[in-house]
């Protein structure tokens, strides 16, 4: 087996190791913000931080930027937590931006004292007028001159708590005709009076994301902080900061960054999942038709499934779509490995077969998992009336249709071949009820002639006796088109079918299932069962194969 090349971060980590980098000095992070659930997005940082974690046996800290109190809640840090941990990886430190707060602004009056930063007193509109163009140099503040000690007073008021937010910022003074707008004097403070999930109200002034961020690192010794592209911009910007506050005892982190993972016929923004569901348009961040974390692993998909499509996607710094069938593709082939078989129908049609004896049942044999002979089967029960699927039959036959047609033959799955030779209907002139005949000889695997005649379709079933009722949640995309948004309001791009709860009929040994357990329903895909709740519910994880560009075009 050929061996699996190093990706650009690793040359560049094992680069440094043979420059002198000490081995014992490697650390990485993962820095969340506390503003939302993790998201199919944030997966690939995820991934890449903490397999390079396991594979240099460093240590990787889990810190959240907590520095906006407005936006950020306990509920999101737990929802982070229990995220990664579901994934399979372990943190080394439970860091929060918000323990450096202290020193953040004690450095903070390090770059007013050394004339490399001022308060503003302008409206934030007015600093924005200022900041000019990439084309065209930005205009200096009116207060950029403030003399020194004055900017440390009125920061210091701030921070009791004296100032109405919006009233001054903090500003680094760096370059207003930088080509790098980010070096066009950054506001790094700003007052706000925001209760915080961990400080309470003891601060009234918050750190920007871009002061705290690269400190962060550094605070922490992270060796190698490792961004999305967007961030690659900044890396200039954190480097200044820290520059500015030299000398400093510590190593400084190295910033690099990696190319995001963007999917087709998903939303990876958190402000707009945010405005999906305060809307309603969805149920909670938990929906499993979002691509949270949390979602995701609602509708059934696998730690395994989500870390192979992480490393199947693999790291690089060009910027491309990833066609989401990719990620079915990884759910379908690990619960084709794992998921023990069952039978379910879930639009139901009531099937009775008149040659067959009435209060009889038939034992039969059904595979738990044909990708894991050692199983073995398990007994199912073949009566008289049965259940088939609605959509598996049609009154008249076509050439296009292979299943069930009156005059015409079918096999039952690991059972009998029928023939339908009546249809019943309701007052609606809708068939309720098929009235079949069935050749006795046909048992599957029985060795007789009869049993490997071939039919022209294989159809599943279920027997009317042992049925029991279950509602099954079958989801689809939530957008209709690849790339939400792009032409109108996402609320428009969503896809209105994106959700269908049926009642169901499923066989009866799946009421003693484990809730969060796998199955693969016979010919409908892959489901899962629903936790919390009184309910018998399973939610569709994926089908069997991909029909969607079928449908959709």
């Amino acid at each position: 087996m050929k061996k699996k090349g190093l990706n650009f971060l690793e040359q560049i980590i094992d680069g440094d190791i043979k420059k002198g980098y000490e081995k014992k000095h490697l650390r990485f992070r993962f820095p969340p913000e506390p503003n939302g659930y993790l998201h199919i997005g944030h997966l690939k940082a995820i991934c890449v931080n903490f397999n390079l974690g396991e594979k240099y046996s460093a240590p990787v800290n889990l810190r959240f930027d907590d520095t906006n109190p407005e936006k950020e809640a306990k509920e999101y840090v737990e929802a982070i937590k229990k995220d990664i941990e579901w994934l399979g990886f372990k943190w080394d430190k439970e860091c929060y931006a918000s323990d450096y707060f202290q020193q953040l602004y004690d450095w903070a009056h390090v770059l007013i004292e050394k004339d490399l930063a001022y308060v503003d007193s302008q409206s934030s509109k007015e600093i924005a007028s200022q900041k000019g163009t990439p084309t065209e140099p930005g205009k200096n503040s009116p207060n950029r001159t403030r003399p020194t000690e004055e900017s440390r007073l009125l920061f210091e008021e701030m921070h009791s708590g004296k100032m109405k937010p919006g009233e001054h910022v903090l500003r680094a003074k760096i370059d207003m005709s930088s080509p790098n707008m980010l070096m066009r004097d950054p506001v790094i403070y700003r007052s706000m009076s925001s209760h915080h999930h961990r400080t309470g109200d003891t601060w009234k002034i918050y750190p920007l994301y871009d002061w705290t961020h690269g400190e962060s690192d550094y605070i922490e010794q992270v060796s190698h902080s490792l961004c999305t592209l967007e961030f690659e911009p900044h890396r200039e910007l954190y480097d200044w900061f820290l520059d500015a506050l030299e000398p400093l005892k510590g190593r400084r982190p190295k910033q690099r960054e990696f190319s995001r993972l963007n999917l087709s016929y998903t939303i990876t923004s958190k402000r707009l999942l945010a405005e999906l569901v305060s809307s309603g348009a969805v149920q909670g961040w938990d929906d499993p038709r979002l691509p949270t974390i949390s979602g995701l692993r609602k509708r059934g998909y696998t730690p395994k499934a989500l870390r192979q499509f992480a490393n199947t996607v693999g790291v690089s710094k060009r910027e491309n779509v990833i066609d989401v069938s990719l990620l079915e593709f990884c759910i379908r082939a690990d619960l084709n490995e794992s998921a023990p078989r069952a039978r379910a129908v879930l639009s139901p049609l009531k099937v009775t077969i008149k040659n067959f004896p009435e209060n009889k049942t038939e034992e039969l044999e059904f595979e738990i998992n044909p990708q894991k002979k050692e199983l073995g089967k398990r007994k199912v029960f073949f009566e008289r009336e049965l259940y088939i699927e609605r959509d598996d039959f049609q009154e008249e036959d076509d050439e296009n249709f292979y299943r069930l047609t009156k005059g015409q033959e079918v096999r039952l799955k690991n059972a009998y071949i029928i023939k339908a030779e009546e249809v019943i209907k309701n007052k609606d002139n809708e068939v309720e009820e098929v009235v079949c005949s069935y050749d006795p000889k046909s048992k599957s695997g029985s060795g007789t002639e009869e049993s490997s005649r071939k039919v022209k379709a294989t159809i599943h079933w279920l027997g009317r006796a042992e049925a029991v009722t279950a509602k099954v949640n079958v989801y689809d995309r939530l957008f209709k088109v690849s790339e939400p948004g792009k032409e109108k309001s996402i609320t428009e791009d969503l896809n209105e079918n994106s959700l269908e709860t049926l009642d169901a009929f499923v066989e009866p040994y799946l009421k003693d299932a484990e809730p969060g357990s796998s199955y693969q329903f016979q010919r409908l895909g892959y489901f899962i069962k629903e936790k919390d709740t009184n309910q018998l519910v399973f939610n569709k994880t994926i089908g069997l194969r991909d029909s969607w560009k079928k449908e959709n075009g």
